[in-house]
């Protein structure tokens, strides 16, 4: 099976990373100073499930080469649309697509864009990043991949990629309740990165201050209730379970998204808080919902009068 996995960031760079010490034949899409990066060091992964590196094949978009089998989406939402128009070249008739973002509304696009028949759906749990000399940091008890056909089903493929994950240095299943387990990760990421990111700490003093518990719950259960909406086979207990999740959570752990903040970035709350709003019903309240987006935003805003 020939994997293409966009982006050799954190994500990407930790899970395709596995598959080519397993010895899976895989190809980072990546741009042109991270493939010069791989070429001089190779692939470096540090982590407490081991520590690997290795020489790997990487292209840049518009290089020719055959449609892949399988495409691994590992990148940002911001970077979407990018990465569809990159992809474009190398899906076949028999390609599938297996998206690792967080949210929900990136499935349209690609639907969109490649056909329904071809967008696996996907997620992962994972604490990596990538460090100043490019090497794959990951740290966290926790390398998941959790993927299945949209319809429920046990395809050909789904276990063809089964096979593929099988033996590799981390954890993957198949799912047939692919959407319910996307949106248990959407609520609570949601959550995660608003809260963190509005307060601008990590999840400890958050849930310490006056207060803070009981607005992270509330954030939570808006967030749920959005959530149910669109899909209505979720419990009622969704959103307390994000919360507990949340406060059992180490005090230092930040999202990702406050670390793009912090690093004065770009983020995705247009695709995680913003398309929660636009969706919602209109007589749903959602305050605290509002008022995480018009922080972050406020924040965006202010980058970008800095240039």
């Amino acid at each position: 099976m020939r994997v293409l996995i966009v982006g050799a960031g954190g994500v990407g760079g930790y899970f395709g990373g596995r598959l080519v010490e397993k010895g899976a034949d895989v190809t980072f899409l990546v741009r042109q100073r991270r493939k010069e990066q791989l070429r001089e060091k190779g692939l470096v992964i540090h982590s407490v499930h081991g520590d690997f590196s290795s020489p790997v094949q990487a292209i840049t978009a518009g290089e020719k080469a055959a449609p892949f089998d399988l495409i691994i989406l590992s990148v940002k939402a911001y970077h979407l649309e990018d990465a569809i128009r990159d992809i474009r070249p190398y899906v076949g008739d028999s390609t599938a697509i297996l998206p690792l973002l967080n949210g929900m509304s990136h499935m349209e696009r690609l639907e969109e864009a490649f056909g329904r028949e071809k967008i696996l759906g996907g997620l992962c749990q994972i604490e990596t990043t990538l460090n100043e000399r490019g090497e794959v940091e990951q740290y966290s008890s926790f390398h998941n991949i959790v993927f299945g056909e949209l319809d429920g089903s046990i395809s050909d493929r789904v276990k063809r990629i089964e096979k593929l994950f099988s033996g590799a240095r981390m954890t993957a299943q198949a799912s047939r309740e692919i959407r319910v387990e996307m949106w248990h990760k959407y609520v609570f990421i949601a959550a995660f990165s608003g809260m963190t990111s509005m307060m601008r700490s990590s999840i400890g003093p958050i849930m310490e201050a006056p207060w803070g518990r009981e607005t992270y719950r509330r954030l939570a259960e808006e967030i749920a209730a959005v959530a149910r909406f669109h899909e209505p086979s979720l419990t009622p207990e969704i959103g307390e379970k994000a919360f507990a999740i949340a406060a059992a959570l180490e005090a230092p752990m930040k999202s990702s998204m406050l670390r793009d903040v912090e690093r004065g970035g770009p983020t995705e709350t247009d695709h995680l808080h913003g398309w929660l709003i636009q969706t919602a019903p209109e007589d749903l309240d959602l305050p605290l919902l509002k008022a995480v987006y018009a922080s972050i935003k406020a924040y965006e805003a202010g980058r970008e009068q800095k240039g």
